[in-house]
This record gives structure tokens, C-alpha cells and sequence, in this order.
């Protein structure tokens, strides 16, 4: 790990107070360089050549980098002080802020994970045959081509690449294994004098590319289309666009890392049970149609996830969760940077989250600008859907007294603005705010105008899951209150029932998948643990009187750890025995509607309704028609008994 920091105040345009940092880490802070990308440069080879330093310039990072090769040692990690906090035309002091982005930069980083994909090269084009066959032409050198027009009109006299005529119905899948249906098809026949002859035309034609160049210039085959890796589109009337992508395509062969995004619990899935569908949040954000239902949980395609995050926000077990980085490690730098800051002498730190679009509208205005007001703590997330409402909440229990949301041009508004109005009703007004904006400036402007109430007197760090860190950050949050009201389709809440209706069949128990619901072995009760609820709708779907209804609440209070009984009845006892089984309005129920009934016309067999299981066995067993009583069942007939009567006659 490294211990010492090499800093640099560049040109003197920042103040780095080197004695001040040293102590607020704990690491060997160097005294500030002026020039260390040029004249200083040898103190930035002595720094590479211990091996122990954090360089604090990542502008200069190409040039660290290649000095580090040049040595023959690693390159060295950089940390970016001087955009995220020393040029700031606000005059307080930088100290705590320079403070917490160290401490968040000397958390251990979760290694990526990733899966390999193998492109080789299989380019299918399409569009209008001048736009296509001049891109294929570009490209048949570099990739193998195949050029699907809609009529043989314009066919070109070339083998140089394929061309097969058609209409397009469908295509799934994304670089490396992209699989299309083909309608009409017809294939060159090469053989023979004067023009190509085509083969006859045939439906259901399949085909299999690795890049799919679309010049068509209507809609695109893909929802959010331009995160569908291998899916190259441009308008065939705009050249500097067709060349881009013709150009982009050149490029695309070879073994790629593709990363994995998300982590699948499907255990913990609330999508269905029983064939009842239960909690479709994240099937209803997929803006790429990566997550689809598998049974009684989703599955998501990771050759097709584009990693925004908002599945893993709006989860509400746990089941889906962002994993580049882990959702643990997103909490830990929340907290971190929180701790820091107030340990260094900082009170009423603000919290900026964004992505990298959200990082060069903060390089440019530090450069350009104001630059960041100091007490405002950039937190650059990879992707800013993953930033939701338990993150906040949790930066806001950790000593921050605002939250700002940053979202980049890519970025999901109506899942973050789903997130943040969750967040808002459970932290309260003017706590948390979502920031939607290109401008540098105004980002400035508005960050300066910020009024933000005062922090939590007494900050935590809880850990956990989501529902665990959201409920305790909240408690912290408001201490004097029992629940908070939330609204209509958020993840916590209660599940009411109407005891009236109510029967006590417990199918709602059964299908329950995070174990909100439970029963009594020993008596008939319907138990409920709010806090484990998920408010998925399965058990309202499920039940046949219609007795379950929700209220969308976060209850702070310690009975929603606990099992409440929400409904219990009078057991019945054993007309025989004496045993306690079902409820007793149950069998009074069924006993009435059956009395009178051809089939229970003889009033011992109405009386087995009214007994245990074992004494009805009992009963029948002793009655006049007793099916036990009717001697062997007769052996069934096989082949071979046929074939031996054949024999016979």
C-alpha cells in the first residue's frame, strides 16, 4: 500500500498544505512540488524508483506512466487533488476535502470482473445498396462481409464480399453473437455468364455476425441502442457519421473483456412464485432489455447489460445488485469520505455524486470556473443509476447535510428521479437533489446557492444490506420518529389485512418470498415482519378473498423486527380426539355449506369434516363402504396378457 504522496501545487496555482495533510492521513506527504510533470521531473523518478507514492496530478498521468516505463517499474496510482479541490476561488480552507478524497483513495479497489468475448470480424451491413455497398467495400479488407439489400436491383458485379437479398425480422444479441432471422432470403448463385442469378426465396433464413453495421437510417433494432455493444448505427445521409462508424467497425476483432456489471442472487428474487407475478421493478428500467423473467426470478444477459445501475437502486431484496464496483464498496466510500472530512476539522460537508461526464464538467470548472465549493466531496461513480436511494440516505447518516445527484447525458432520469423522490420522502425536504445539467458553470452557480440543513448531530456508519443500512441511517436521521410515509410502490411498507375477509388459508404464508409472512404451527395466526417485507404484491395476488392490501411506510420502530399477529382465530378441536386443527370458523363454514348435500346426506360422513386427519382416516376405515374393504385391486392387463389370450384362441 502506498504510504507517502507526492504533491504538487502546479505553478502555484493551489495551496497544498503538506505539514496539515500529513497529520490528517497519517502518510508521508511530501513537501509540494511546482513543476513535477517538467523541471522537477527528476523528483517524480525518485518517488517511481521507491515504489511507495501516490501521485497527486492525474493530467500528467501519460507522463508519469511513461517515465515508469522508461525505469522499468510500475506505473504509479494518481489521485486528482488539484481539479476535485485546490482550485476553488471559495477561501475556506481545503484541508478537510484534500483530507477525505486521500482517505477515500487509499481504499483497497475490487478487482474487475469480466468475460471474454471473441469477435471475428462477421460484419453484416445494412441500408440503402449506394450507402452499403460503399461501406462494404471500405471494410472488406479488414473484416468478413456480408451486405443484405432488399432487391436485386442495384446487386453489384464484385465477389469481393457477400450480398444476400431479404427483409429483416429480427435480431438479438450483441458483439460476438448476434443472431438474426431473415425473410425472403436470397443468395448469390456465382456460376455462369453475364449478371449473378439468385437463388430461390426462402423464409425463416438464420444468420450469425459478430457486427452489425446499420445504415438503414429508421429505427434502430435494439432498444437504448447505443449502449448494444457490436451495434454500429448511423444515418446514410450524414457521410461523416457513416464514416465514423465504418471506422469504428474496422476496429472491432479480436478478444474484448466485457464486464461484468451486476451480481444475481435468484434466491432472494421476488419476480413470481407459483406462476404469480410478484416485482417487476427492474424488468420495467432495463433500458437495453437485458433482464428477463426466468421462471419464479430474472435473469439478466450480461452480454447485453450495459451496466447503468438502476436495477441494482431500485432492487428491493438484494437479488440484483451492481457489482464494478460492489455496493458495499460504494458505502464504504460514502462513509469514508464523510469520516475523513469531519476527523480533518470540516463541518457540514456536501456530497456530489457523479460519473465521468459529472468529472470533466468538474475539470472544467476548476480550470475555467469557480471550481468546487470546498466544502463540497466529489464522488465519481462508474454508474451514476447504481447512486439510489440507500446511498444517499447512508451519506447523509455518515455527516453529510446534502446530497447532490449529477447524471451524465446516458444516465436513466426516470429511475434516478424514482430514487431520488424515495430518498427525499424518507431524509425529508432540501436534503437531496438531483442536478441535471451540462453546463459548468451553472453546476458552479447552483452548488454555491445550495442551502443545506444543518447534518445529523451524531453520524453512523451502518452496515448490511441495502434495507439494513437505509433503516438504520434513518433512524439516526429522525430519532423521535416511529414510521415515515413513502410513496406508492416503494420497497418498504406494511401489508394490511382484513380480518373480516380473511380465512386463514395461509396461501399468502406459502408463496411469501422473503419469509414477511409466516404461520403458527400450533395455532391458526397469520404472522407479519415488516422489516423483511418487500411490498413484491405476490401475497395481494395470491389471495382469494381479496383481504390484502399495502401501505407504503418505513416503520423505525423495533416491532418491525419483530413477528406481529395480523390475524388468529379459535382453533377447532377433534370431534374424536380432542385435537386442535384448522380454524374453527373454517370448519364451521364448510360444515354449513356441506349439510344438505347428496354427498353428505349420511350425517357420520359430515362428521368427517369435523375430525383430524388421523381419526378421519380412522372412520372411514370403519364405515359401512369402506374403500380399504374392497379387497386386492384387480392386477392391470399388459401386452404380453394380450398376446398370451391370442395364443390361446
Amino acid at each position: 500500500m502506498p504510504k507517502s504522496l507526492i504533491t504538487c501545487d502546479c505553478l502555484g496555482s493551489q495551496q497544498v498544505d503538506a505539514d496539515a495533510l500529513s497529520d490528517s492521513t497519517g502518510l508521508d506527504v511530501r513537501p509540494p512540488c511546482t513543476a513535477l510533470c517538467t523541471t522537477q521531473i527528476d523528483k517524480a523518478a525518485e518517488a517511481l524508483q521507491a515504489g511507495d507514492a501516490i501521485f497527486c496530478c492525474t493530467q500528467e498521468a501519460r507522463t508519469f506512466e511513461a517515465l515508469a516505463d522508461e525505469l522499468g517499474v510500475e506505473a504509479p496510482p494518481t489521485l486528482d487533488l488539484r481539479d476535485r479541490a485546490g482550485w476553488t476561488d471559495d477561501t475556506a480552507s481545503t484541508l478537510p476535502k484534500m483530507s477525505a478524497l486521500i482517505a477515500e483513495a487509499m481504499l483497497p479497489a475490487a478487482p474487475a470482473k469480466t468475460l471474454d468475448v471473441v469477435s471475428e470480424g462477421l460484419c453484416l451491413i445494412l441500408g440503402p445498396a449506394d450507402t452499403a455497398l460503399a461501406a462494404a467495400e471500405q471494410l472488406s479488407d479488414h473484416l468478413g462481409v456480408t451486405v443484405l439489400l432488399d432487391n436485386a436491383e442495384e446487386l453489384p458485379d464484385t465477389r469481393d464480399f457477400d450480398v444476400i437479398i431479404g427483409k429483416l425480422r429480427s435480431a438479438t444479441g450483441a458483439l460476438g453473437q448476434f443472431a438474426l432471422r431473415i425473410a425472403q432470403l436470397q443468395m448469390i448463385e456465382p456460376g455462369g455468364r453475364g449478371g449473378f442469378t439468385l437463388s430461390e426465396p426462402r423464409d425463416g433464413g438464420a444468420s450469425e455476425c459478430d457486427i452489425v453495421l446499420d445504415l438503414r437510417g429508421t429505427d434502430p433494432l435494439f432498444p437504448a441502442h447505443e449502449k448494444r455493444e457490436g451495434y454500429l448505427r448511423a444515418d446514410p445521409s450524414h457521410a461523416p457519421s457513416v464514416a465514423a462508424a465504418v471506422m469504428a467497425a474496422s476496429h472491432l476483432t479480436g478478444t474484448f473483456e466485457k464486464p461484468l456489471y451486476v451480481r444475481v442472487e435468484p434466491l432472494l428474487c421476488a419476480h413470481s412464485r407459483a406462476e404469480q407475478t410478484g416485482c417487476t421493478r427492474c424488468l420495467e428500467l432495463c433500458p437495453t432489455g437485458a433482464i428477463t423473467p426466468a421462471g419464479e426470478h430474472v435473469s439478466i444477459d450480461p452480454m447485453i447489460c450495459a451496466g447503468c445501475g438502476a436495477c441494482s437502486a431500485a432492487c428491493p431484496s438484494g437479488a440484483v445488485s451492481y457489482d464494478a464496483p460492489a455496493v458495499d464498496l460504494t458505502m464504504r466510500r460514502v462513509q469514508t469520505l464523510a469520516k475523513a472530512y469531519l476527523d480533518a476539522g470540516g463541518t457540514a460537508p456536501r456530497l456530489l455524486a457523479h460519473d465521468a461526464h459529472g468529472a470533466e464538467m468538474i475539470r472544467l470548472l476548476a480550470r475555467h470556473g469557480t471550481g468546487l465549493p470546498a466544502d463540497v466531496i466529489p464522488l465519481e461513480m462508474s454508474a451514476i443509476g447504481a447512486f439510489g436511494h440507500a446511498e444517499a440516505i447512508a451519506a447523509l447518516a455518515a455527516g453529510f447535510a446534502h446530497v447532490t445527484i449529477l447524471p451524465g447525458p446516458g444516465a436513466d432520469r426516470d429511475a434516478l428521479n424514482a430514487q431520488t423522490a424515495l430518498a427525499t420522502a424518507i431524509a425529508g425536504e432540501n436534503r437531496i437533489s438531483l442536478l441535471d445539467t451540462s453546463d459548468p458553470d451553472a453546476l458552479g452557480e447552483t452548488l454555491q446557492s445550495v442551502q443545506a440543513p444543518a447534518p445529523v448531530e451524531t453520524p453512523v456508519r451502518p452496515m448490511g444490506t441495502r434495507r439494513q443500512i437505509t433503516r438504520q441511517a434513518a433512524r439516526a436521521l429522525h430519532p423521535e420518529t416511529e414510521a415515515i410515509d413513502l410513496p406508492a410502490g416503494a420497497p418498504y411498507g406494511a401489508v394490511l389485512v382484513d380480518t373480516d375477509s380473511c380465512t386463514l388459508c395461509l396461501s399468502c404464508v406459502s408463496l411469501c418470498p422473503a419469509g414477511a409472512l409466516g404461520d403458527n404451527p400450533d395455532k391458526p395466526q397469520l404472522r407479519f415482519q415488516e422489516d423483511a417485507c418487500l411490498q413484491c404484491g405476490l401475497c395481494a395476488s395470491v389471495c382469494p378473498e381479496d383481504a390484502i392490501t399495502y401501505e407504503p411506510r418505513l416503520n423505525l420502530t423495533e416491532a418491525a423486527l419483530r413477528q406481529e399477529v395480523l390475524n388468529e382465530e379459535e382453533p377447532f378441536a377433534c370431534i374424536e380426539c380432542g385435537v386442535l386443527f384448522g380454524s374453527k370458523s373454517a370448519i364451521d363454514r364448510i360444515t354449513e355449506k356441506l349439510t344438505g348435500h347428496s354427498m353428505f346426506s349420511d350425517p357420520e360422513k359430515l362428521k368427517m369434516i369435523q375430525m383430524c386427519d388421523n381419526c378421519r382416516v380412522n372412520a372411514q376405515y370403519h364405515s359401512e363402504n369402506n374403500p380399504f374393504a374392497a379387497g386386492e385391486r384387480p392386477r392391470p392387463r399388459t401386452t404380453d396378457d394380450y398376446f398370451s389370450d391370442r395364443k390361446d384362441h
